[in-house]
């Protein structure tokens, strides 16, 4: 059993009295068919910039070998239980002082957060765990994926086709605040050559028909730049930024990509506090409705 704060607990509303002053315990979700220690550079970086605390979500690459077969419901598990343990280390830290976590979500990372707040049950497992997190940011992450794609966009829309029916956008603005890092870095090209072809490719495999007569398309190598942008997030797009860390070029998470999008995160993480403040002045027990969803997420990790 994984234990966790309690909506009466006085820690989880110590950041509370003054929520510009606190720092972000930040949990990083990976990527499809990566592991924690690709992201391990990431966390050091992120903590050199002043995050109180970078946890990793312990997603394995033989755990994503296995969504094709059972769907995302176990790595949503797996990043559940990650949630709580962020949540732990937020208490315990003077410099979170409880705050909600700040998550950052690489490629399907992105779609396992938004998928940790659904309101409805997914894949059988009620989560609710939106008063959890103060912001969600993403990396190249495929928010809207045709169905008719390769095997690897089906499993990616199972998600997302979800995530767009049911916590569409930025639904719990502004409680919770949302940044969309996407890149325009490779030009896919129908007519091309080598890595224009290869990525023109790719990206019609996730757009499906909406990339049919397009002899161009726009994206970081893997993803197409208008899958990797939310509605109602904050969008930031890069140039010359691609979707992995292979190959020696810069990705998101890059020390200078990073400049790029952290301190929109840290003001995205901030406003969504205040406005938790804000809100819980005009009630009588502002932190109960936000934390009252995410018991659901609590009795999932306990079964």
């Amino acid at each position: 059993m994984i234990g966790v704060m309690a909506a009466s607990d006085p820690i989880s509303k110590a950041w509370r009295d003054d929520p510009d002053a606190v720092r972000p315990t930040v949990l990083v979700m990976g990527g499809f068919l990566t592991s924690p220690p690709s992201y391990r550079g990431v966390a050091a970086r992120l903590r050199a910039r002043g995050a109180a605390d970078v946890l990793i979500a312990p997603v394995w690459t033989p755990d994503w070998l296995l969504v094709a077969r059972r769907g995302l419901g176990a790595v949503v598990t797996r990043t559940g239980r990650a949630l709580l343990r962020a949540g732990e280390a937020a208490a315990a830290s003077p410099a979170s002082r409880g705050a909600p976590v700040l998550v950052v979500g690489h490629s399907a990372g992105g779609i396992t957060a938004r998928l940790l707040t659904s309101p409805e049950p997914y894949e059988g497992r009620r989560l609710g765990a939106a008063g959890r997190i103060g912001a969600i940011v993403t990396l190249g992450t495929p928010h809207t994926v045709a169905p008719d794609g390769d095997i690897g966009a089906r499993v990616h829309a199972a998600g997302s086709t979800f995530a767009t029916r049911v916590v569409p956008g930025a639904t719990f603005a502004p409680f919770v605040g949302y940044v969309a890092v996407a890149s325009r870095s490779e030009v896919g090209r129908l007519d091309g050559d080598g890595r224009a072809l290869t990525a023109h490719r790719l990206y019609r495999g996730l757009l499906g028909r909406a990339a049919e007569g397009r002899e161009a398309i726009e994206g970081d190598g893997l993803i197409p730049l208008e899958s990797a942008l939310l509605d109602g997030a904050l969008p930031i797009v890069l140039d010359d930024t691609v979707h992995g860390h292979f190959g020696g070029r810069p990705w998101y998470g890059s020390d200078e990509r990073i400049d790029r999008w952290w301190p929109a995160a840290l003001d995205a993480w901030h406003a969504a506090l205040r406005s938790r403040v804000v809100a819980g002045r005009a009630r009588d027990d502002g932190s109960a409705r936000e934390w009252e969803a995410s018991e659901a997420l609590q009795r999932l990790i306990e079964r």
